[in-house]
């Protein structure tokens, strides 16, 4: 049993990331820090398969008994820090051997299989019962305070694969407001940082004309609140970790598809759409019967029963 030490988080230093490393690291009873990745020299021109030296990415090699690697990056300097005595636990499809790990956390849409691999529907993720729990009793009155079903809508951006622009914020806020006025909703809205001036602009001024709220960035932060409390709950389909934290809460979510492709998206979004977690966001949709889904939980008691780490009592 490892107990007397720490998890070292070794990926690069982007949101989806961390929150996906941290939260898996928190249902265990040792503590855990971040190491950046900050690739140097030939390592900024070549694929990080190729990478010389792959500890050369961070700053130190950290004093800890397990690694969390994440992603391709990550994964290269986990894999150079495996020791027989230092498991490290790669979170999603490093795109590597897999047996260069101890145990690989892939979701069931990269589509991969192996002894040492274990799969979730869902992104990992710090969203447990007990942290809705708390964010629903913190921000209640000031997200319900009339008694109103709340529709909150979490709004990702453009990115690689899917297009967010003028004319999606436009659609999104038509289909919003037949469904707000059908359910005598207060609506609330959250932007992303991809979401783009124009289409925040356009978001902002259709929520106002429905007399509701929206969050652009700033303090005090209303996410934790919003699936905790949400009575219907919409997501765009760009963020498979956006999605995933929605569908944790007791919501009913529909998914707003956007132009573009992937099929790894795809593939979760179906998956979640047989389970009747999460519909696609049609010109009235009503909310359904639906229970919580997280698989971070499984996952970790896996992790806890494969490599000794502790979990949390």
């Amino acid at each position: 049993m490892i107990s007397d030490s720490h998890i070292s988080i070794i990926a690069e230093d982007f949101a989806g990331m961390r929150s996906q490393a941290s939260g898996l690291a928190g249902y265990f009873s040792v503590p855990a820090d971040f190491t950046p990745i900050r690739p140097t020299g030939l390592q900024r021109h070549l694929p990080m398969r190729f990478w010389p030296f792959p500890q050369s990415a961070i700053e130190a090699v950290p004093e800890s008994d397990v690694i969390f690697s994440v992603a391709g990056k990550g994964g290269r300097v986990g894999a150079a820090l495996r020791r027989s005595d230092r498991p490290v636990v790669q979170i999603q499809n490093p795109r590597l051997p897999l047996r260069w790990f101890d145990v690989v956390v892939a979701n069931v849409h990269d589509e991969i299989s192996g002894p040492n691999v274990l799969l979730s529907r869902t992104a990992l993720h710090g969203l447990s019962l007990e942290t809705l729990s708390t964010a629903e009793s913190k921000w209640h009155t000031r997200l319900k305070p009339d008694g109103r079903p709340l529709l909150a809508v979490l709004v990702g951006g453009s990115n690689g694969r899917f297009r967010f622009g003028a004319e999606e914020a436009r659609d999104l806020m038509r289909k919003l407001d037949r469904i707000v006025r059908h359910m005598g909703a207060h609506l609330f809205v959250t932007t992303s940082r991809r979401t783009g001036g124009e289409a925040t602009d356009i978001l902002k001024n259709a929520v106002a004309e429905l007399g509701g709220e929206i969050w652009t960035g700033g303090d005090d932060n209303p996410y934790l609140g919003l699936v905790a409390c949400a009575d219907f709950l919409v997501v765009t389909a760009d963020s498979v970790s956006m999605v995933s934290e929605a569908v944790a809460g007791r919501a009913p979510v529909a998914v707003y598809p956007l132009p573009g492709r992937s099929r790894r998206i795809r593939l979760f979004l179906e998956a979640l759409r047989d389970a009747d977690r999460v519909r696609f966001l049609e010109e009235m949709l009503r909310p359904w019967p639906v229970t919580p889904l997280n698989d971070t939980p499984m996952v970790a008691a896996e992790v806890s029963r494969r490599i000794g780490l502790p979990l949390r009592v």
